[in-house]
């Protein structure tokens, strides 16, 4: 168990030696530099070669355009939660490098699930520009259990890690597998939409789940911007339809939760809701975000 341990890459330690450091710090630049590139350059251009029937080439948002489904996202707004997500992740990979043991550590220790994600998330990108839609959401489906897993298992970390690396990855990943799940059925039918009016409510009690169990209002405001930019872009497709005014209603509602959850953890005092007589773990209710130090 102690070897298995010792050669587990995911495994959560309090000190990592000179070459799983070096190994770290190389495959998290490269892998981060990799969904980058990919990122920018199929924001604006379409994979080079002939189309192969079905399977079109298109750039990222070309390919939300010619298929509108009722989880098509608005590109402005998707563009910049990426933005600010890929800035975050700078700071998480200087992290890596810091004089700072405790910073080192914990970024080292979510690291083989931070080069997973980006692995995936570009292997994602590339299946969806080249219309391979189901294959696109197995990758996505893959890096939504990776980075399950990665919550469950260090919940606690600091918020330079916990942002960049966890909790917006993983809310980006949620919506995704809406969004390509959609492309990769042809959601146009009418009980596909109502099939999509069904399903858009998850994102509302996916939220929900982590703002009420770990108090974690960063996937909360995460969830706030993607569901706007659904209810933006689905207000522009179609305005007599139901899944706008849904998209609108759950934002407002995540916003409204996350805001009473997190105001209180930001000046330092606690909204916890309970009967009388229960008793409640103060380290539980504290989790995942206070260990910044």
């Amino acid at each position: 168990m102690e070897r298995a341990h010792t050669i587990n890459p995911l495994a959560k330690r309090e000190t990592h030696d000179q070459r799983s450091m070096m190994a770290y710090k190389i495959l998290t630049i490269l892998s981060w530099l990799l969904v980058l590139i990919l990122s920018f350059f199929y924001s604006f251009n379409a994979p080079a070669g002939k189309h192969k029937g079905n399977y079109a080439r298109r750039s990222i948002w070309s390919q939300n355009k010619h298929n509108p489904t009722p989880f098509s996202l608005n590109p402005f707004i998707t563009d910049v939660y990426w933005i600010v997500l890929l800035i975050l992740q700078v700071g998480y990979v200087w992290h890596l490098f810091s004089k700072n043991t405790a910073y080192v550590n914990a970024a080292a220790n979510v690291g083989s699930h931070f080069i997973v994600n980006n692995i995936l998330q570009s292997a994602f990108l590339l299946c969806w520009v080249h219309s391979r839609f189901w294959i696109a959401e197995l990758m996505l489906v893959l890096n939504f259990v990776n980075l399950t897993a990665l919550y469950f298992r260090h919940s606690t970390t600091p918020r330079f890690v916990h942002i960049p690396v966890v909790s917006g990855p993983m809310a980006w990943t949620f919506v995704a597998i809406l969004w390509d799940g959609a492309a990769m059925v042809g959601a146009h039918s009418l009980p596909a939409r109502i099939l999509a009016n069904v399903a858009i409510w998850s994102i509302l009690l996916y939220g929900v789940f982590f703002l009420v169990a770990f108090k974690d209002y960063t996937i909360g405001f995460e969830l706030t911007i993607l569901t706007a930019s659904l209810a933006v872009h689905q207000l522009d497709l179609k305005f007599i339809a139901f899944q706008w005014i849904f998209a609108f209603v759950i934002m407002s509602v995540l916003f409204v939760a996350t805001m009473l959850i997190s105001i209180p953890g930001i000046f330092g005092k606690e909204l916890t809701i309970r009967r009388d007589g229960d008793v409640v773990d103060r380290d539980r209710e504290r989790q995942p975000l206070l260990e910044d130090e």
